[in-house]
């Protein structure tokens, strides 16, 4: 059996399962037989449902904590600093466990978007390691310092786990991530969707001549005051992606098993969500107009603001309008905003494939 492959990927929100998926759809179509193992707690239908049939084994487990999130927009920092002080407090037990794992599996090649302990079980267990990312958590725990002096415990366990990789794909919109001691940058990582506006309308019933908005949050606290405004917005028909819903005449759940996120945003006229990575760069190769919402406390928002400015269609949304369902003044005003000054390339997944082949075993690159 050929050296396989350990795919680690943040559970921190689905922008690190989308990219780390679309890298894999490519390195299993290009490099076929080569085994894979998906190791995340990302939810299974969701991997799944983005690798399109591509085979993987997927495998439950937790190396990174992210920020804890009170809802899609907002985070509560002290939760993430004792969970984030829980986990590396077994950071000895957790990466030995993945050495033993890695030596048992026969793994040829760890790859981490962007957990750092899979990184140093790597290094253990005396195989090479890829991480792939825009930022790196010790570069998001690092502003937090300031405010209490523990975070620094945290930052440096994340730097030193970032050392261990051989080199670092870095996607676009990133930090300087200066933890990795090599860097390749790569274009972006993206695949357009499939507009099936048809097929929307007649699984939905929404009404196709009316101006389609895509809510993408996962959560989002809507009370009933809220969810009236939305429902005035006799112009608009709103889609949301399970397991966000609501029973609205104008407000319509699709399940990702149905139809796939990327494919409702391709249907979409325009987006309204936080800027995220995924996010951004599905809009990106899609297209598609952005409304988007400030967010607080972390830090990598302004890059992917600026990104944003730069390559979308867009217009801001205070929160505090977000949270109120005021979103007519943004959603008739964005059709007004100039188109984006610059095109991004992409790309960004099959060069990370090829990339990814050939540390496995350099004939790959032949």
């Amino acid at each position: 059996m050929k050296p396989g492959l350990a795919y680690y990927i943040s559970a921190h929100g689905y922008g690190h399962g989308v990219r780390s998926s679309d890298i894999l759809r490519a390195f299993i179509r290009g490099y076929p037989g080569i085994p894979v193992v998906i190791v995340s707690d990302l939810p299974g239908p969701f991997l799944r449902n983005r690798l399109a049939g591509a085979p993987a084994d997927i495998r439950p487990g937790s190396f990174d904590v992210g920020m804890v999130q009170l809802d899609s927009v907002r985070v509560d920092v002290p939760a993430t600093l004792d969970r984030v002080r829980a986990l590396c407090g077994r950071r000895e037990e957790l990466v030995g466990r993945e050495a033993r794992f890695l030596r048992e599996r026969e793994v040829g090649l760890v790859v981490a978007d962007i957990p750092a302990m899979p990184l140093e079980a790597a290094r253990r267990a005396g195989i090479p390691a890829v991480a792939v990312g825009n930022f790196g958590w010790n570069w998001i725990y690092e502003e937090f310092i300031p405010r209490d002096p523990r975070w620094a415990e945290a930052a440096a366990a994340f730097r030193e786990g970032y050392a261990r990789a051989d080199v670092l794909l870095r996607l676009p919109f990133h930090e300087p991530m200066a933890a990795f001691r090599r860097i390749e940058d790569i274009p972006l990582v993206a695949a357009p969707g499939r507009a099936r506006r048809e097929e929307l309308a007649a699984l939905t019933g929404a009404r196709p001549d009316r101006t389609w908005v895509l809510l993408s949050f996962t959560t989002l606290e809507w009370d009933g005051a809220a969810l009236d405004r939305v429902e005035r917005l006799g112009a608009y028909e709103f889609f949301t992606v399970r397991p966000l819903e609501w029973s609205r005449r104008n407000v319509h759940a699709v399940d990702r098993e149905r139809m796939p996120f990327s494919d409702v945003l391709a249907s979409a006229d325009l987006v309204v969500s936080k800027p995220g990575f995924g996010l951004v760069s599905e809009c990106v190769v899609n297209r598609k107009p952005l409304v988007y919402v400030d967010r607080a406390d972390f830090r990598e928002h302004p890059i992917l603001e600026a990104g944003v400015k730069r390559f979308l269609k867009h217009r801001l949304l205070p929160a505090d309008r977000l949270y109120a369902g005021d979103l007519e003044e943004a959603l008739d005003a964005i059709v007004r905003e100039p188109e984006p000054a610059d095109e991004l390339p992409g790309g960004g997944a099959e060069i990370a494939a090829r990339r990814l082949a050939e540390r496995l075993d350099p004939k790959n690159g032949l």
